[in-house]
């Protein structure tokens, strides 16, 4: 099984930033955890802050892997471009989040993704990609 791991904008700063919403663990440490923990998957890990960058990247895996598990950052709350993507591949898309959005700033409770994803996962801290991997593989 193919899994892609799509991480958007300022995911990469995982483990710096904002620690309080966050947390202080990086990104490369808790993928490690993941692929020992799912050692018969092929995850497949993926950052860009640039929009363009991810739907190019939706496009390439988006016929070809078995899921998608997306964290779009803050494009969750403004990329119809994105949400297009993801109605336009075959690949089921997993939306997650780190954080709990609705507890958040009030622009960030509404997803243009959502309504084309499998599912949707938040505010599990990191556990929600892991969560993710298990709708797929379930």
């Amino acid at each position: 099984m193919n899994i892609q791991i799509i991480n958007g904008p300022n995911l990469n700063l995982l483990g710096v930033r904002e620690k309080s919403i966050y947390g202080d663990a990086s990104f490369d440490t808790y993928l490690t955890e993941l692929k020992k923990r799912y050692p018969d998957v092929n995850i497949s890990y993926y950052q860009s802050n640039v929009e363009g960058e991810i739907i190019n990247k939706l496009h390439e895996i988006g016929f070809s892997f078995d899921g998608i598990v997306l964290n779009a950052g803050a494009y969750t709350h403004t990329s119809i471009a994105i949400a297009d993507a993801i109605a336009a591949i075959k690949t089921p898309v997993i939306e997650v989040h780190i954080s709990n959005v609705h507890k958040r700033e009030a622009f960030r409770h509404h997803s243009y993704l959502s309504a084309n994803c499998k599912g949707v996962i938040l505010g599990f801290g990191m556990d929600s990609y892991r969560l993710g991997i298990e709708s797929l593989i379930g």
